[in-house]
């Protein structure tokens, strides 16, 4: 279903994977790989679904498939000038659970193209349609979760202080898998706007804890590092080996009914609207 609904609007072929490995695979051979990068590829990995043991470094059954994918993700990207970022090592993971490699990186290829993802992994190139794209979150933000909106700017916490971290990964970083998965479903029937809809939703879950009135704590508080939340789930016994944001109770129900709840404010047409007024080249 995801092969299907993502598409192939890049027209790669089928054998696209076989031919970014062969060249990555000679590019190790010859020493030529740069070894930063591959020391990227390594921590990436390390922190990939760890609960999951798939992706363990030399051992998980799934390591060698996910490294062979990162490398030749970067032969690929290295026709445009892009070099690695991190957090793509999450998203290959999560297709290859679902899919061998080969479609694996189609479906990737093609989802890091659309244009909110592009612009997010596009580095500086792309630096003015981060900033539009920041413009957008604040405005459905100021619109949806006023409340939320006006502690932020109080505390001066843009969108850049916490969006590219869930966006880089599509969520598996702060969420658990269980929500992720029914949250790739729906992104990849929908697109962009769903992972707005997604975000503003993971703040409507958190929204209680965010008044804090120390900038600090506060940013603490989205990276998933609350020292509070931390000691309380250790006091508990909770077992935390999902996503970041486990220590705040963040599970898939409480963070789709937040989703659902939104349908009293949330349009598309609103959506529309702020991607031509932003990005009109679009």
């Amino acid at each position: 279903m995801w092969q299907s609904a993502v598409g192939n609007d890049l027209a790669l072929s089928k054998d696209a994977f076989k031919a970014c490995l062969a060249r990555a695979n000679r590019a190790l051979a010859a020493g030529t790989f740069p070894t930063t990068v591959l020391g990227f590829i390594e921590d990436d990995i390390n922190t990939t679904l760890p609960s999951l043991h798939l992706f363990t470094s030399g051992k998980g059954p799934l390591y060698q498939d996910l490294k062979d994918m990162l490398c030749a993700w970067v032969v690929a990207r290295s026709d445009e000038g892009l070099g690695y970022v991190t957090g793509v090592a999450k998203i290959a993971a999560m297709l290859l659970i679902n899919m061998a490699p080969a479609p694996g990186f189609l479906v990737m290829r093609n989802l890091l193209e659309r244009h909110c993802m592009r612009s997010f992994y596009g580095g500086l190139s792309s630096k003015d349609d981060v900033e539009a794209y920041y413009r957008i979150f604040d405005t459905l933000l100021a619109d949806g979760m006023p409340k939320i909106y006006f502690n932020f700017k109080q505390h001066q916490i843009s969108p850049a202080a916490y969006l590219p971290d869930w966006l880089l990964s599509l969520f598996l970083e702060h969420l658990p898998f269980e929500a992720c998965a029914r949250i790739w479903d729906v992104l990849m029937l929908e697109g962009d706007s769903f992972l707005y809809r997604a975000a503003l939703a993971v703040l409507g879950v958190l929204e209680t804890r965010l008044f804090f009135p120390d900038k600090k704590e506060l940013l603490e508080l989205l990276k998933g590092e609350n020292k509070a939340a931390l000691e309380v789930a250790r006091r508990d016994g909770r077992v935390l080996d999902g996503g970041k944001y486990e220590i705040y109770g963040v599970d898939e129900e409480t963070l789709w009914e937040r989703i659902d709840a939104m349908d009293e404010w949330w349009r598309e047409s609103t959506w529309t609207r702020l991607i031509q007024r932003e990005l009109p080249d679009l």
